[in-house]
């Protein structure tokens, strides 16, 4: 991943605690968190550790902040399958799973930054798991309302119970495809054809119109 200068982030106009942030995100990535000393983030970010320690009080409030700005990154960044519903419910999870994945294509670091989180050391801290949780919750629901109008247009429980298990699969599938991406250099957007024609050959089997 590439390193950001901080007198260059600071130069494109960035606060003090967006360029420690950003300098905190490329580190997390090489190292991951417990290996980013605050002489790390102040040697990336060309700020004194006076500063960081001015806005986020310690290394964990640092992390805490990242997170934060993760989520509200990833809500803007990924498209609402409701942009979608002039389409017919197939075609318009197609759509939705499209441009949801180009987004990741473009900043797959959002993604590697959760795993990187979720099997370090401070992954039980509850601000953590308050955040990660919020992410995840964004994400499942995101997957529910793309595939409710496929397999649970009514209201039989059955039908809901598979879209929760789909969703949860869903979720599965690109927490999988953060580390493919890394090792594999294998995109996103490759596996949008796959996962379709699977979920294409489930609707049929179903009877799903």
């Amino acid at each position: 991943m590439a390193r950001e200068s901080g007198t260059a982030s600071a130069g494109a106009g960035l606060s003090s605690r967006e360029v420690i942030l950003n300098a905190a995100r490329s580190l997390i990535g090489e190292k991951g968190y417990d290996g980013m000393a605050i002489s790390d983030l102040s040697s990336q970010s060309g700020l004194p550790p006076s500063s960081i320690y001015y806005h986020f009080g310690n290394k964990f409030g640092v992390l805490a902040a990242l997170l934060e700005r993760t989520f509200e990154e990833l809500h803007a960044l990924f498209p609402n399958p409701s942009s979608f519903d002039d389409l017919p419910p197939l075609e318009r999870l197609e759509a939705w799973f499209s441009a949801a994945c180009n987004s990741l294509d473009r900043r797959p670091d959002y993604l590697r930054l959760l795993v990187a989180i979720s099997v370090g050391p401070h992954k039980d801290a509850e601000a953590v798991q308050q955040i990660v949780r919020r992410i995840r919750d964004f994400a499942h629901q995101s997957w529910v309302d793309a595939l409710t109008p496929i397999f649970a247009p009514g209201d039989g429980e059955d039908a809901k119970h598979l879209v929760e298990e789909l969703a949860v699969l869903g979720r599965a599938m690109t927490d999988g495809l953060s580390v493919t991406n890394s090792f594999d250099n294998l995109s996103y957007s490759s596996q949008v054809g796959p996962f379709v024609s699977l979920i294409r050959g489930l609707a049929a089997q179903r009877g799903v119109a």
